[in-house]
């Protein structure tokens, strides 16, 4: 039987419409089982603390669990591979992080492009490094540390939490700036990297803030700059490294993401959510404890924010001809 031709347009226009009313209602009614954040570092550090507290607010404003799940191992890149293989449906999220936009160059074989397989969701803060120096160090400011590198060319030792971790391009991205020789001494994490600058091990580390700040303020190491391009409330006395090195900054990026293809509607929701979070009076408060600064805004501000770090970072791996492969 041939159908007239406007019952057939609009049987053709109902019919597209069915797939979108599905969707909508999927998000509406989303979550209605726990959801996972998958965090590529080990529990206790930054990454973790700020996945934790995220992950407990979304739980009380979306009335469903949010399990963090650490899933450590290749510089989080099976945590990341993870999320990518999981199904595009938002039970399944990642924590973002430095280390992502930092793999992008430094591993040349990787089964997932980082930028294309996973949707980015909402920023959430930005974590500062503080370049410390063990007190033995004959410098109590950054050009004081330049002109005493400068003069010991391959005399220095910094130390980092690792092959390619946000520390040691951190000190490549000073090292690539102002021109200074120093050597690297790779440790495995921000534990033993700091236990290797007490120890005089090595004498400077560009650390998470957080790890850092009560062995400055007791004089066990000294701070010469904070890497942000603003100094920090926590370190208020502290200068910017960019007041000394123009165009010096770094920071730990953190961020939620999806899978590829995860429905628009169930992103916008998350997104919506997460930066209600950020609003909140006594989340905020938790984030600065950390040193840390709030990032609010849409999935396309992080996917810019996400391209431009990425960009960033895979130059400084590059200059520092680190490869982890």
């Amino acid at each position: 039987m041939k159908l007239p031709r406007r019952r057939f347009l609009r049987l053709a226009t109902a019919g597209a419409t069915l797939p979108a009313l599905h969707r909508a209602a999927a998000a509406l009614d989303y979550p209605t089982r726990p959801v996972r954040i998958i965090v590529g570092f080990a529990a206790g550090g930054s990454a973790d603390i700020v996945a934790r507290l995220t992950g407990q607010w979304l739980s009380e404003r979306l009335v469903q669990q949010f399990i963090i799940e650490n899933r450590t191992g290749a510089g989080t890149n099976i945590a990341t591979e993870a999320v990518v293989n999981s199904p595009p449906d938002g039970y399944t999220l990642l924590l973002i992080t430095a280390a992502n936009f930092i793999n992008a160059t430094l591993y040349e074989k990787l089964n997932f492009n980082f930028v294309r397989d996973i949707t980015p969701v909402a920023g959430l803060s930005r974590e500062p490094a503080v370049m410390v120096v063990h007190p033995s160090v004959p410098a109590n400011t950054v050009p004081e540390f330049i002109a005493y590198a400068k003069a010991n060319p391959g005399k220095i030792n910094f130390g980092s939490g690792g092959m390619g971790a946000p520390s040691h391009v951190f000190g490549e991205l000073f090292k690539m700036l102002t021109g200074v020789s120093m050597v690297h001494v790779p440790y495995r994490g921000a534990g033993p990297a700091l236990t290797g600058l007490l120890g005089n091990q090595v004498q400077v580390y560009f650390s998470p803030l957080s790890a850092a700040i009560e062995y400055v303020r007791t004089g066990k190491l000294r701070a010469l700059a904070v890497t942000t391009a603003t100094r920090s409330e926590a370190l208020a006395d502290v200068p910017t490294m960019s007041e000394f090195v123009p165009d010096y900054e770094a920071s730990n990026w953190y961020g939620i993401g999806a899978p590829r293809k995860t429905p628009a509607e169930i992103i916008d929701k998350l997104n919506k959510e997460t930066n209600a979070v950020l609003a909140d009076q006594r989340m905020r408060a938790r984030i600065a404890d950390l040193g840390e600064k709030m990032l609010s805004g849409s999935p396309a501000d992080a996917a810019t924010q996400i391209a431009e770090e990425t960009k960033k970072w895979g130059k400084v791996v590059k200059f520092s001809g680190a490869r982890a492969d």
